[in-house]
Formats: structure tokens, sequence, C-alpha cells
């Protein structure tokens, strides 16, 4: 089983001491890969991940992509079948994220089957062909990326307004179609006529003495799909439901803890 996969954690238990090659050679070692065969293949995956240049420096010199990248270089080492990814790209600038989507893709293209798991509902809507949303240990929802989408139906309409307005929005937004949870601020509400009826929405608004700040309309994205199907968008948040809620009664009220 271990010949067969390869795991990169979110967290590169990577020697700081040691150089990029070494720490290949260390991990061909590790798999036994023979002496002959591991020149070649070090090199093939430092091209690959772009460190060819800073193969003989030390990791501690490497930055957070440069170490994300040997990481997963390390991974591959012995060509597995599956690789399981655990949040490859947090923490990384923009250049560095999209080069490593581009590196996935690629070794899926080749055959590799990846097991990517991610925060990032973007990351999950650009790489995956299946995608599975976990809330407190279990599936809420599991299917084609196209497919979760299209389940949401109608398209999103965010407004800002003034706090002293909020409730006075809600009322009138909750004619037009369901409620959606919204960025701190923001109030969203699924059009069941579609983009027709934002005319019909503002002249509501305006009507009840609503005045709205700042207005979009959103496409169903992943982010729609997962607040239905937990009913937040922010892990911790304090309308997140307990853990094995099975939504027929009230979420009991949990303290709020911050993340280490």
């Amino acid at each position: 089983m271990r010949r067969n996969i390869g795991v990169a954690l979110q967290d590169a238990a990577i020697d700081p001491l040691m150089t990029g090659a070494e720490l290949l050679a260390l991990q061909a070692v590790l798999y036994g890969i023979p002496a002959s065969a591991l020149k070649k293949r070090s090199s093939e995956l430092l091209e690959r991940v772009g460190l060819t240049a800073a193969a003989s420096r030390r990791v501690s010199t490497y930055s957070g992509g440069m170490r994300r990248r040997l990481d997963l270089a390390l991974s591959l080492i012995h060509q597995p079948t599956v690789l399981f990814l655990d949040e490859p790209t947090t923490g990384l600038d923009p250049m560095s994220r999209l080069t490593l989507w581009e590196e996935v893709r690629r070794l899926n293209r080749e055959g590799t089957t990846v097991m990517l798991t991610t925060q990032y509902l973007e990351e999950a809507d650009q790489l995956a062909d299946r995608i599975a949303i976990i809330d407190h240990g279990k599936i809420v929802r599991e299917g084609k990326p196209a497919d979760l989408k299209a389940s949401v139906g109608a398209p999103t309409l965010i407004i800002n307004t003034n706090t002293d307005q909020t409730e006075k929005a809600k009322t009138v937004l909750a004619t037009f179609g369901d409620l959606r949870p919204g960025a701190e601020g923001a109030l969203g509400v699924g059009l069941r006529g579609g983009a027709a009826q934002v005319t019909d929405v503002v002249r509501k608004l305006d009507e009840a003495g609503v005045y709205v700040q700042h207005l979009e309309l959103n496409e169903p994205s992943l982010d729609d799909v997962f607040a239905e199907a937990t009913g937040y968008r922010l892990e911790g948040a304090d309308n997140a439901p307990s853990a094995g809620d099975n939504g027929d009664e009230e979420p009991k009220k949990k303290k709020r803890r911050g993340r280490k």
C-alpha cells in the first residue's frame, strides 16, 4: 500500500539543514529505489517542480512556496498511483498557487488519482472532478462541481445596507426567494425569477425606504453550495450547527473559540 500512495501534508516536515537533492535521495532510499534510477528520477522531479537551480541549497533558504513544491516532489519520488494532498496551497502567494494547480492537473492527466483536501472552494472548483463537502465529520454534499452548483438553482443577489435597516431589508428580500447567508454586513437572497428580478428588488427596497449601499448578482458557486449544505460560510461561525445535529433541533449555543 505504501508503495502505491504518496502523501503531502499541510505542514511539510522537511529537515531545514538538508538540501533539496539530499532529501530526495533520502526519500528514494526509504522507498527502496535503486541508486541507478535515483539520479534520473530526482532530476526529473526537480525540473518538474521548478527547483533545479535550488537543488544544492539548504531547505532553510527556501521560501514557503519552494518548500511546498519540494514536498510535492518528495511525495512523487516512488511514482504513486494515488496522491493525497492536504491543503497544499495554504499560505502560498498567487503565482505559487497557480503553479501548484497546474502541476496537480498534469499529474491527474498522466493517470495519478489525486485526493485533495482544501478550504478554498475556488481551488476545489478548478481542480476536482468530484467534490465532497464535509461538515462536522459527515459528507453533506457530493458530486461533480457543475452538478452541485446547478442544484443551488437561483443566482444570489447580495446587498449591503445600513445596520438599522437590516430587518426591513430582509422582509423585502424574502418575498423574492430564500434568504442566503452572506459575508458580515451583507444580505443575500436566491432570486427565484433569476436576474430579471433585480429591478423589482431595487424598486421594492426603495419603496420600503431601504438605502442600498452596494448590490451585486452572483451566479451559483460552490460557496452557495457550502452555505446551503451547512447553513454557514465560516468555520466556527455562531450559526454553525453543533456536531451531530441532524437539523431537527435547534443547534446548541457554543462558546466562541479561536483557531491556533
